[in-house]
């Protein structure tokens, strides 16, 4: 099963701690936020994973090459990150989409816990990952969702249809990589697809094919956009590290000399 991780932007929300390097290098307890995703992911029997570049990808590299390849990690440069979303971060990469494969964010942080839920929910084509809470902002991706089944999903939905967010994680099984990836195809032909999420091929795909959600509420996870959120990764951090699979590696890492955006450590 492969994995590919979005990490093309660069995380301007961040700023200034995203002024020399792209989001998925920020420091959270000893570790970039793509090394934390990346030993989560190799824990569940993920064989390889492609990280989507774009601002700094240069960093990224050096990271992998000397910290992730024995994970399965690579890279993949997409060229046009400044000029355009995750759609077409997903489009570029649509040749690594044969047979099972996990998306996710390049900021979504969780605890393994999440991971084995999705991994482990009943057998669909594409199953979203989400959460639910008392309240919802308009920057939470919302989904509408009945019998398990989603509906609809974006930020602008009417808050009293809502369900859950999404938490930027999606499982792709069975017909579910060629419904996904000939959707690409189809949504790049729209002039302003470079200024879309990737989530809204996955709601007109739910308009004529089932789409399921994989709930983990109560189950730690987190989103990092703005600087407090560094604060709220430490939790899910924690859990990762009670879980066990993360090697404690930071002293090597640090020695190695690769220079990151630094984050609040724990």
């Amino acid at each position: 099963m492969n994995a590919i991780i979005l990490s093309a932007g660069q995380g301007k929300r961040l700023l200034p701690l995203t002024s020399k390097s792209p989001k998925c290098l920020l420091d959270i307890c000893g570790k970039t936020i793509l090394e934390w995703q990346v030993e989560t992911l190799a824990g569940e029997k993920v064989d390889e994973i492609i990280v989507v570049t774009g601002y700094g990808s240069e960093k990224v590299e050096q990271l992998v090459q000397r910290r992730l390849k024995q994970y399965g990690v690579r890279t993949f440069y997409n060229p046009d990150f400044a000029t355009s979303d995750n759609l077409i971060s997903c489009w570029k990469v649509r040749h690594e989409m044969k047979g099972e494969f996990i998306l996710l964010n390049g900021d979504t942080l969780f605890e393994p816990a999440v991971l084995e839920t999705l991994l482990s929910s009943p057998e669909a084509s594409i199953t979203v990952t989400v959460s639910s809470k008392d309240k919802y902002d308009s920057d939470d991706m919302k989904v509408v969702t009945e019998a398990g089944r989603l509906l609809k999903i974006g930020k602008e939905l009417p808050l009293d249809r809502v369900s859950a967010e999404s938490i930027g994680l999606i499982y792709f099984r069975g017909q579910g990589p060629e419904i996904f990836s000939t959707a690409l195809d189809e949504a790049v032909h729209d002039p302003g697809s470079r200024k879309k999420w990737y989530l809204s091929v996955i709601d007109a795909i739910a308009a004529n094919n089932p789409v399921m959600t994989c709930s983990v509420t109560g189950l730690k996870w987190c989103e990092i956009d703005y600087p407090k959120d560094l604060k709220l990764a430490e939790p899910v951090v924690s859990a990762i590290k009670l879980d066990g699979r993360s090697q404690d590696s930071h002293q090597m890492y640090m020695g190695q000399g690769l220079v990151h955006a630094k984050g609040r450590a724990c």
